[in-house]
């Protein structure tokens, strides 16, 4: 476990866990810490007398450790809010326990549509990420427009998260005649990979619709490197695959001329020098953490940095505005109501805010979500292995 803007004995604490896979998929672990302790520095990580500090909870992509870290932070009475990792199994199956207990999540990755639509009392979910509701739409758009596939093969890892994400590319194509969908587990192996890659060409698909993250994506893609260069099919990914060493294990195929797009939030750090409130992001990100935001451009996992910044300038927004208390429980419940309501513009790097959040109903069932899909665009790694992003590319608002 590790801490950030530790304070001594006397300091009065607030705690923000951080709920995430520091080893499986550390670059989107980073990337998130990152974001969010350059919004706390934009403050000092300081409110109304309270340190804000923040504690690395390393869940190793296990739901099991994740629910730990949630009764750990129940029994902590200085845990002010979760700051969610990159998998959404956890927070699908502990749906019911978070919002039954008052556990304030954010959620700046994982991005299973369930997660923020909670339909029994009081919604504590609020996610500034990508929404699986929204992303199938764009991963089948880009594949129709953009790369005129016709007949589309859909890979979906065998969770829920590929199951929610099956639910959306099935009711966007339309018609159940033009989809095939191959289910893959996790630690897929590159034999494996390659045997499905193989069926998948064989059957007549001319692009593939794919749903996983970084290790099994890396196997497919280089499974499909290994086919001859006019057997390849174009994959279309959902971000999954951007949150841990992928890059660096699929460097050669993509070299080779393997084409991947895959979905992102609108706005590139490539940018970062050219608006304000993304300088000031990058210089708040430098004075903590120097070595990592070297050459931010080419950061891994960008979106993790981008979202984890701008939810964490809405938390700031939020807690500055309570009136804090000793007693925990109620500075939650505070916090989760002030999220709701927030009235004033913010501004961040995709966007600037404007009432990100409302209360939540079935009718309203986008109320905990502050992003939509206008602000969903397709991206690519350059040469350098940063992230661009393709035609779609909008500036983020200041």
């Amino acid at each position: 476990m590790c801490t950030y803007a530790s304070a001594d004995d006397s300091t009065r604490v607030l705690k923000i866990y951080h709920d995430s896979d520091y080893s499986n998929h550390k670059a989107s672990a980073d990337a998130m810490k990152m974001g969010f302790m350059a919004a706390l520095g934009e403050i000092n990580n300081e409110v109304q007398g309270y340190k804000l500090v923040l504690v690395e909870k390393d869940h190793r992509g296990n739901s099991n450790r994740s629910f730990l870290t949630m009764r750990q932070f129940l029994a902590d009475p200085d845990a002010i809010a979760i700051l969610g990792g990159l998998h959404s199994p956890p927070y699908i199956k502990y749906r019911n326990f978070i919002n039954e207990n008052g556990i304030l999540l954010l959620v700046p990755w994982a991005a299973g549509g369930p997660i923020t639509r909670y339909p029994d009392g009081e919604n504590w979910v609020y996610r500034l990420s990508i929404d699986d509701t929204k992303a199938g739409f764009k991963l089948v758009e880009h594949a129709r427009q953009a790369l005129q596939c016709k007949s589309m093969h859909v890979l979906l890892e065998n969770t829920a998260w590929g199951k929610s994400n099956h639910k959306t590319i099935s009711a966007t194509i339309g018609d159940d005649s033009q989809i095939e969908v191959t289910w893959f587990n996790w630690n897929t192996q590159q034999s494996s990979a390659r045997i499905i890659i193989r069926d998948i060409i064989n059957s007549g698909a001319d692009c593939i619709i794919f749903v996983g993250n970084a290790v099994e994506g890396s196997h497919f893609v280089n499974a499909m490197a290994s086919f001859p260069e006019s057997s390849r099919l174009p994959i279309v990914s959902h971000w999954g695959i951007t949150g841990g060493n992928f890059l660096a294990s699929t460097k050669d195929a993509l070299q080779q001329g393997v084409k991947l797009h895959f979905i992102q939030s609108c706005f590139s750090l490539r940018d970062y020098k050219q608006l304000p409130q993304a300088r000031k992001a990058v210089e708040s990100a430098k004075a903590v953490f120097p070595k990592l935001s070297e050459k931010i451009e080419v950061l891994p996992a960008p979106t993790g940095f981008i979202h984890s910044y701008d939810l964490g300038r809405l938390f700031v927004a939020a807690i500055s505005k309570i009136a804090i208390s000793g007693d925990i429980k109620q500075n939650r419940s505070a916090l989760r109501h002030t999220l709701e309501n927030i009235k004033t513009p913010i501004s961040g790097l995709i966007k600037t805010y404007r009432s990100p959040f409302s209360p939540w109903s079935e009718k309203h069932d986008d109320a905990h979500e502050a992003l939509g899909l206008e602000d969903f665009c397709m991206a690519q790694y350059a040469d350098d292995g940063g992230v661009t992003l393709l035609s779609e590319l909008k500036a983020g608002a200041q």
